[in-house]
C-alpha cells in the first residue's frame, strides 16, 4: 500500500511542497534568530560603551564582564573579551541603529505587514561573523562598513567573498571608472552603468611572466573566468572572446563580450597592456555601434564600452572620452603576481610532465615483463 502512494503524483507533489514550506519556515526562524541576537548585541555594546563613558575600568573591564556572564550562562559561548570588545564597536559603527525599534516591534506584530528595511536596519540581516571581519576592516568608518553589509545582502556573499572584497579595497574602487556615461546614456542607465565599473581593476588571482603581452594576459583572464567575473562584479555573464563581427566588408573581432544583467545591456571590453592611449577609444566605440547594430536585441538597453589599461593619464582620458558620442568607460589594472621570464623559463610544462609520467609507466611496465 505504501508504495501505492509514493507513487501517486498528487502525493508526490504535497509531499514536495510540504518540504519547501518546511525548508521555508527553517530559513525564516534561522533569520529571525539572528537579528534577535544582533539587537542583543548592539544594546550590550551600548552598554559596554556607556559604562565605559562613565567611570574607568581599566584594563580588565571586558574579562570581568565576560566572567560574570560566563557564571551566568555556562552554556553561552559568545561572552568571550574578544567578542565584547566587538560587540562595543558594533555599537559604536552604527549608534542610531536602534533607534528604530519600537517600531519595528510593532509592525511585527502584523502578520500581514512588511518590516521597512534601512540603513538602520540592515546592520540586523547578516551573520554576526561577517560583521567582525567588516568591523575589524572598517573600524571609524561607518559609511564604509555599511556599504560593505549592503554589499553582503544584496550578492549573498559568504564570509569568504566577503573577505576577497575586503581585501581587495572593493568601496575605494567600485564606480570609479572615468567615464562619459552622464553624457552618453539616459540618467537611470548613466548611474547604473557607472556602479559596475571599478578602477582600478584587481587582477592579483593571475601568475603570468613579467614580460606578458596582450593574448597572455587576455588567456589567462578566460582561463580563470570565475574569478574574473567575480572581480567584474554582480551581473556579468561572460558571451565570449574574439567575438566575430562584420563591418562593411571587414571582419572585426571583439576581445571580450560580456552582458551585464543589472543594467541589461551588451558589455565590451578590451584589454591593453601598455598606457591609455586616444585611439584605443575610436576602435571601443565602434566595437560598440557594431554590437548595438548586430547583437542588441529590442529590450536591451545601449551596449557599453570599457577599456581596462595598465595605465592611464586621467586628463589625457577625460578629453578622450568627451569627444565620443558612444557610453566608454575607461580603467587601469594592477597585477601583483608576476613570475620573472627565466623562474617560468625553467618550470616544466603540462605536456612535459605528462610525458615523463608515461615513460616512466612504461619503464615500470617493461621492468615487470622481464
Amino acid at each position: 500500500m505504501s508504495k501505492l502512494i509514493k507513487k501517486d503524483e498528487m502525493y508526490k507533489r504535497w509531499i514536495s511542497e510540504i518540504s519547501e514550506n518546511f525548508r521555508k519556515s527553517q530559513l525564516k526562524v534561522a533569520v529571525k534568530v539572528n537579528e534577535s541576537m544582533l539587537r542583543f548585541y548592539w544594546s550590550l555594546g551600548e552598554g559596554i560603551s556607556e559604562m565605559s563613558s562613565k567611570a574607568d575600568y581599566g584594563s580588565g573591564f571586558y574579562n570581568t564582564i565576560s566572567t560574570d556572564l560566563k557564571d551566568i550562562f555556562p552554556d553561552v559561548k559568545s561572552f568571550s573579551p574578544t567578542n565584547l570588545k566587538y560587540m562595543r564597536y558594533f555599537y559604536e559603527m552604527y549608534p542610531d541603529a536602534g533607534k528604530r525599534q519600537q517600531l519595528v516591534d510593532d509592525l511585527a506584530n502584523s502578520e500581514n505587514r512588511q518590516q521597512p528595511v534601512d540603513d538602520s536596519e540592515i546592520i540586523f540581516h547578516i551573520p554576526w561573523g561577517h560583521h567582525v571581519q567588516i568591523l575589524g576592516k572598517c573600524k571609524g568608518e561607518p559609511e564604509k562598513a555599511l556599504f560593505y553589509v549592503k554589499k553582503t545582502l544584496e550578492n549573498n556573499w559568504s564570509r569568504n567573498m566577503l573577505l576577497n572584497f575586503l581585501d581587495t579595497a572593493l568601496y575605494e574602487r567600485e564606480g570609479k571608472a572615468i567615464s562619459n556615461f552622464t553624457n552618453t546614456l539616459p540618467e537611470i542607465q548613466s548611474d547604473l552603468a557607472q556602479s559596475i565599473t571599478k578602477d582600478p581593476y584587481n587582477f592579483d588571482f593571475l601568475s603570468i611572466r613579467e614580460k606578458y603581452n596582450e593574448k597572455e594576459l587576455k588567456d589567462a583572464l578566460i582561463n580563470d573566468i570565475s574569478k574574473f567575473l567575480m572581480e567584474l562584479g554582480t551581473g556579468f555573464a561572460y558571451m565570449g572572446r574574439e567575438v566575430r563581427l562584420m563591418v562593411g566588408e571587414k571582419e572585426k573581432f571583439i576581445d571580450l563580450l560580456f552582458y551585464n544583467t543589472k543594467v541589461h545591456c551588451y558589455v565590451v571590453i578590451e584589454v591593453k597592456t601598455g598606457e591609455f592611449d586616444s585611439s584605443n577609444t575610436g576602435q571601443l566605440g565602434t566595437y560598440v555601434v557594431a554590437v548595438n547594430h548586430q547583437l542588441k536585441g529590442e529590450h536591451d538597453n545601449p551596449t557599453i564600452g570599457l577599456l581596462v589599461c595598465k595605465g592611464l593619464d586621467k586628463v589625457e582620458a577625460q578629453y578622450a572620452l568627451e569627444s565620443s558620442s558612444q557610453p566608454i568607460g575607461v580603467s587601469s589594472y594592477e597585477l601583483s603576481r608576476l613570475i620573472p621570464d627565466e623562474f617560468k623559463g625553467s618550470m616544466p610544462t603540462i605536456e612535459e610532465i605528462e610525458a615523463e609520467l608515461t615513460d616512466e609507466m612504461k619503464d615500470r611496465e617493461g621492468g615487470q615483463d622481464s
